[in-house]
């Protein structure tokens, strides 16, 4: 679809028919449409990663399903493609497309919490701070990300990493039934009873299969506020906290989630920073935190109970919208010798002083799960790492995205060769094979049932067998 009426080869006829479809649809929403000559369309169409600059046909703001529905119906009948956005956090920009149409989710915010039953329904358009908030004012709560403004449907759908997932498993293992709006245009509910392959494909498979409306998950009974750990060594005791971080994580009980990450201050002086909480009673954690603080001379060391909902926004001021982000991630089982002189040798070239080296610890219940279970397969990663690429300046765009690369290459020889999808980028077809591995097949499958002819493809794509 495109509304540039100055083309040679659109009719007035043409013109006219297009306005009037147009008009139609808007008739037809209980939400709105964003075009490019109204005046909130600049703002409508930039998502959080800066270096996106997309300019879409229309943007359509959902208010419920039905709405979805129409969007996905009038999308077909002009034959344009479509990229499916809640949060817009994706690190590629695929929640957003050039002369398309943006089905925008972002507005459908209802959340639902049955406390005696501990399952939720959220709508699509919640962001993980809003999810959250909701359910903790319960007591209640599923792993979910550390980044408020993420959107949950990307989350959920790609798998779902987060503080509580070595403690309940990814956010897809909690998923009970979806809402969806198929290729067709047709509302569905997926589970274990109904379409349930659909239901094993859209649990790590991502936005291929559909836009998800709704979600129902499982949730736990969580304290208000966790025991955390949180160290921060000089970047010369980097290697020795590297060392004792990796045999901690891979051997800590499931109730510790300990990520770590190289990171620099804003004059360039760089640090490694671990921290770790625990996911139960702080009194019970205490021991199990204390066995951290006996390494090296940290510059910062800090034992407190912390509210979960804080911890849970902690990556916000790390990851404000509008700046220039670029990654590239791979899992790893332990962090071997090699490895740490890789990454150490990395960050010290790294251009920008914002920039990061991560290590997200997964495992525990997450890796009790059969690989097969779901579309997501990596089950038996206990990292996954990935230099974060951050900066503000467009001029720097060559420097930052080949800094990240290079790291990325640096650590391949040490990676299991598989990828969280939530965490690829623009990376091609044999990248997303590797996400999905042996289970890539039966995806294209489900993918060729639901949408033949990749319809749904402005994502992390599994082409139709």
């Amino acid at each position: 679809m495109s509304t540039q009426t100055e083309s040679s080869h659109v009719s007035k006829d043409e013109i006219d028919a297009a306005s009037r479809q147009v008009e139609q649809l808007r008739d037809t929403l209980r939400g709105t449409l964003t075009m490019p000559r109204d005046p909130d369309y600049d703002e409508a169409r930039r998502v959080w990663n800066g270096t996106v600059d997309k300019r879409p046909a229309m943007i359509v703001y959902c208010a419920d399903a039905d709405d979805v529905v129409a969007a996905v119906r009038f999308a077909r009948s002009v034959d344009s493609r479509v990229a499916v956005r809640s949060g817009g956090h994706n690190v590629a920009g695929l929640s957003v497309c050039d002369a398309g149409i943006v089905i925008d989710l972002s507005r459908m915010k209802q959340i639902d919490v049955d406390a005696d039953r501990r399952i939720v329904r959220a709508e699509a358009g919640l962001n993980l701070g809003e999810f959250d908030r909701a359910t903790m004012a319960h007591g209640l709560a599923t792993t979910t990300g550390v980044i408020s403004d993420t959107g949950i449907a990307g989350l959920t759908l790609g798998g779902g990493f987060g503080k509580l997932g070595r403690k309940y498993g990814l956010t897809c293992d909690n998923l009970v039934a979806v809402e969806m709006v198929t290729a067709d245009g047709q509302k569905l509910l997926a589970n274990d009873s109904e379409h349930p392959d659909l239901f094993w494909a859209v649990r790590g498979g991502g936005g291929n299969f559909g836009i998800a409306t709704a979600f129902h998950l499982q949730l736990h009974r969580l304290d208000p506020e966790l025991l955390v750990c949180s160290l921060l060594y000089p970047f010369e005791q980097a290697r020795a906290a590297l060392r004792f971080y990796d045999q901690f994580a891979r051997n800590a009980p499931d109730e510790v989630s300990a990520d770590a990450a190289f990171v620099a201050n804003s004059s360039g002086e760089r640090f490694f920073n671990l921290s770790a909480c625990y996911v139960g009673a702080p009194e019970s954690g205490r021991e199990v935190l204390e066995t951290l603080m006996a390494l090296g001379s940290p510059v910062d060391c800090r034992l407190e109970r912390v509210p979960y909902l804080q911890i849970q926004s902690n990556g916000d001021s790390v990851f404000p919208r509008g700046r220039r982000y670029y990654w590239k991630a791979q899992f790893l089982r332990e962090i071997h010798d090699g490895a740490i002189e890789a990454l150490m040798d990395a960050y010290e070239r790294s251009p920008s002083p914002s920039s990061l080296l991560v290590f997200q610890h997964v495992g525990g219940a997450i890796a009790r799960v059969a690989r097969s279970a779901t579309a997501y397969l990596h089950r038996d990663a206990n990292f996954d790492c990935f230099p974060v690429a951050i900066w503000d300046d467009a001029a720097e765009d060559a420097a930052n995205v080949q800094w990240a690369r290079s790291v990325w290459e640096a650590l391949r020889p040490y990676s299991t060769g598989g990828v969280y999808p939530n965490s690829l980028g623009d990376e091609g077809d044999e990248r997303v094979k590797e996400a999905y591995g042996d289970n890539y097949s039966r995806l294209a499958s489900i993918k060729r049932q639901y949408d033949p002819d990749n319809f749904f493809r402005m994502n992390q794509n599994i082409v139709p067998a």
